[in-house]
């Protein structure tokens, strides 16, 4: 049976999107553009309709339906069907022993995908909001909302179209009664009072939180620039890959495969094959990424994570925690948003602690009694129902997931940050909140009289960079601390610095303009020792001009498994390889320089690996370039200009 009504909804769509101006269209085209973008891109009006009511587009976008939008739709779609099996029914049942082919003409021949417009009216009254009050009004604000969406289309006589496809979507789900308003996420007789919690308490903890997240995030991309990490041959980080990143960023192993995947997912890491495997390592926008101020850096991660198809702290029984696997989970993105709505109607002080993880086993309850927890996820399933309630291990997804949102700085005492709530209204704009958490970069450090240098607060990469040359990291926290030692100061003179210059750069460096004596004296010691042995890279040879020193090196007990041989009064052959013959000696306190085959001085960098990041995404003035082409409209030059990006 052909369903002319069906394509009779979809030309009331098509005059739906058709009645739209371009930038009506343009913002409907970026609120669905990840359901769309895995599809062709469509060449008229039609063709988009078709791609909207498609199964898998719907299948993605009823996900982020709230209650009332969810109810209207479903509860339309019932009544169409209803509506339509009446004005056609199905034929009478085969014959006994019918062919295959009989059988599926009688399955397919009734009107289950049938559709019929339906008056609004029919819908409120079934919703049990046919008078005027808060449950008409949120019923016709949801019936708009699913307008402006295209889930829905008014016909000509004002009836509503809704895709054929919305029952075996929905059938499954049981809605529960109409609710015009979310639940309260807090019971009454559970809500602490409001003094207990400072007022400045969220954003302070958020602050916190940021600071965190940012050292720890610069210091795991920079041990991947420095080591890339290998991934298995069935996808994924190694548990041994993991536990020494999560060694270098200071970080849980849980934090650091959320911090891998948004880094990830902000293109800031990419996995590269070659011929030994499949390899993540920083992209060229790590580098950009570098150069921004803390809350420039921080924004990249924190929209990745609004979107991310998964929960990468949860790791479902049975299951071994990895790492830079893509996910698959369409869920975890409205489960996220259902959370954070559902908190963001917790005023402050009335919030409860997030439960412990694991989650411990729920205990014996009376009936009908109800704990904040579980009145936090009744209220975030208002918000999203088919993303949390709906969902296996819903507890467990929603602990985790709240758990990540604290150790992002976006939840705090039970309730939203002002970074939380800035997230929710629009992942895009977190730069302004971020620059209001997290001051700018500090160029200069106080170098004191034990050695040791101090940052009160982040250091600026170029100070950074510096330090590291030339000091050992001794602290993190809000005030970063790095240690100067023979060895540290020798690690520079390696990496080819020069006494002098070196001391300028520290000086430049320094928020007094001075350098403290022991600091100076230290580096200079240094110098004048290095290099006073050079190894050579032939076997290798070690030379030096002082014969006693050569002597001194032959007989040392500690270098016995050099091997070493006096080949003339100031040259020694070693048996290992140059790399191992210069850790073995200054391994026990002497300070060799590598030398080339030509005489000159080799300067020792540690590698900075890099990748090309993936292709770029698609360009924000593409959807608007697009809504002009659907409508027919000549494109405006700055779109003109874009359409080959698009």
């Amino acid at each position: 049976m052909t369903n002319l009504d069906a394509v009779e909804g979809l030309d009331a769509v098509t005059r739906s999107l058709a009645r739209r101006t371009p930038e009506q269209l343009a913002a409907l085209l970026a609120r669905h553009a990840e359901p769309l973008a895995r599809r062709p891109a469509p060449t008229e009006l039609r063709g988009l309709a078709q791609a909207l009511w498609s199964y898998e587009t719907l299948h993605h976008l009823v996900l982020h339906l709230d209650h009332p939008r969810l109810q209207v739709l479903a509860t339309t779609a019932r009544i169409s069907q209803e509506r339509a099996a009446r004005a056609a029914p199905g034929p009478a049942a085969p014959a006994p022993g019918a062919d295959y082919q009989s059988l599926m003409a009688h399955r397919l021949s009734f009107a289950h995908l049938a559709t019929e417009p339906v008056p609004p009216e029919d819908v409120y009254a079934a919703l049990g909001a046919a008078s005027p009050g808060p449950p008409r009004t949120a019923a016709e604000t949801a019936l708009q909302r699913l307008y402006d969406d295209a889930l829905a289309a008014p016909a000509g006589d004002g009836a509503i179209v809704v895709p054929p496809r919305v029952p075996q979507l929905l059938a499954a789900h049981d809605l529960g009664p109409f609710l015009a308003d979310a639940p309260r996420p807090a019971s009454d007789d559970t809500a602490a009072p409001a003094a207990t919690v400072a007022p400045t308490a969220p954003h302070d903890e958020s602050r916190a939180a940021a600071a965190t997240l940012a050292a720890t995030a610069d210091r795991l991309l920079a041990a991947l620039a420095t080591q890339p990490a290998a991934l298995r041959k069935s996808g994924g980080l190694a548990v041994r890959e993991i536990k020494r990143l999560a060694k270098a960023a200071g970080a849980t192993e849980p934090h650091t495969r959320l911090l891998l995947d948004l880094a990830l997912a902000a293109d800031l890491i990419a996995l590269t094959r070659s011929p030994s495997g499949i390899t993540a390592l920083p992209t060229g926008a790590y580098d950009d990424w570098l150069g921004r101020p803390p809350g420039a850096r921080l924004a990249p991660l924190l929209a990745a994570w609004s979107g991310l198809w998964d929960i990468p702290t949860h790791t479902p029984f049975g299951e071994t925690p990895t790492a830079l696997v893509r996910g698959h989970d369409r869920h975890a993105p409205a489960l996220r948003h259902a959370l954070l709505a559902a908190l963001a109607a917790v005023p402050l002080g009335a919030g409860t602690p997030l439960p412990p993880l694991p989650l411990p086993d729920p205990p014996e309850q009376a009936a009908g009694t109800r704990t904040p927890w579980d009145d936090l996820l009744r209220a975030a399933d208002w918000h999203r129902p088919l993303a949390v309630g709906h969902q296996p291990m819903a507890q467990d997804r929603a602990a985790h997931t709240l758990h990540e949102a604290a150790f992002l700085g976006l939840v705090a005492h039970g309730t939203l940050t002002p970074l939380g709530r800035a997230l929710l209204d629009d992942p895009r704009a977190l730069d302004e909140p971020l620059a209001d958490l997290l001051p700018p970069l500090l160029e200069q450090a106080h170098f004191q009289a034990d050695l040791t240098a101090v940052v009160p607060g982040r250091p600026a990469a170029a100070l950074a960079g510096l330090l590291a040359a030339a000091a050992d990291r001794e602290s993190e926290g809000h005030a970063v601390t790095w240690r100067f030692t023979p060895r540290s100061v020798r690690r520079a003179l390696d990496a080819g610095h020069h006494a002098d210059t070196l001391l300028e750069d520290l000086t430049r460096a320094s928020s007094t303009g001075t350098l403290p004596q022991p600091l100076c004296y230290l580096v200079q010691d240094a110098a004048r020792s290095h290099g006073r042995m050079r190894v050579l890279p032939a076997a290798c040879c070690i030379r030096s001009d002082d014969e006693t020193l050569v002597e001194e090196l032959a007989a040392h007990r500690a270098l016995r498994d050099l091997q070493l041989r006096a080949i003339a009064p100031t040259v020694l052959v070693s048996s290992r390889p140059p790399t191992a013959t210069l850790d073995a000696l200054r391994a026990v306190g002497y300070a060799p320089a590598l030398e080339s085959d030509t005489g000159t001085t080799t300067v020792e960098r540690l590698p900075a690996h890099r990748t090309k990041a993936p292709a770029p995404s698609r360009n924000p003035h593409a959807p608007l370039a697009l809504a002009h082409r659907l409508l027919g409209l000549p494109a405006q030059p700055q779109e003109a200009a874009t359409t080959g990006d698009s």
